[in-house]
């Protein structure tokens, strides 16, 4: 497995010529950061949550910051909590375990990201297994976010 293949077709859908990048097999994104050679703020993570009626959504930040969950409930007014690894898995079956791809609308959820991934030149995320990578220009990443709400929701954790 390298790409997804919901992924492949929403890019494909939105007319996004991507590229892919392979490394070696890693289980985090820093990890994945590391073996890629790419700074880990140009890598785009995806988390998924659930609220309070049990409806997901796709929080996307940077691999080198954690998701503050009570400021994003505050901003969107809702209960928020993240979802079981079980969920997880059964949300993206077409991926490797733990590989959540950055692309809410292809597997029909909605998707918040945060806004300290505007204006980078290029932008890399998970591809649905643990050894490929999407670059995007950032040009790209703006296009496929243009309807995607933005905020400042995650803080930059220093390793």
């Amino acid at each position: 497995m390298s790409i997804s293949t919901r992924v492949d077709a929403y890019l494909t859908a939105q007319n996004i010529d991507y590229e892919t990048l392979k490394h070696a097999n890693t289980n985090s994104s820093l990890g994945t950061s590391i073996a890629a050679n790419i700074t880990p703020d140009m890598i785009a993570k995806a988390v998924l949550l659930q609220d309070h009626e049990g409806r997901h959504l796709l929080a996307v930040l940077p691999a080198d910051h954690k998701l503050n969950l009570q400021r994003l409930g505050d901003q969107l007014d809702l209960d928020l909590q993240l979802v079981s690894e079980r969920q997880v898995y059964r949300t993206f079956a077409d991926c490797a375990p733990g590989a959540v791809p950055a692309f809410g609308p292809a597997y029909n959820m909605n998707s918040i990201y945060d806004e300290s991934l505007q204006g980078l030149k290029d932008i890399y995320l998970e591809a649905g297994d643990h050894k490929t990578l999407i670059h995007l220009t950032g040009e790209q990443f703006s296009q496929l976010m243009s309807k995607t709400q933005h905020s400042r929701f995650s803080e930059r954790v220093l390793h």
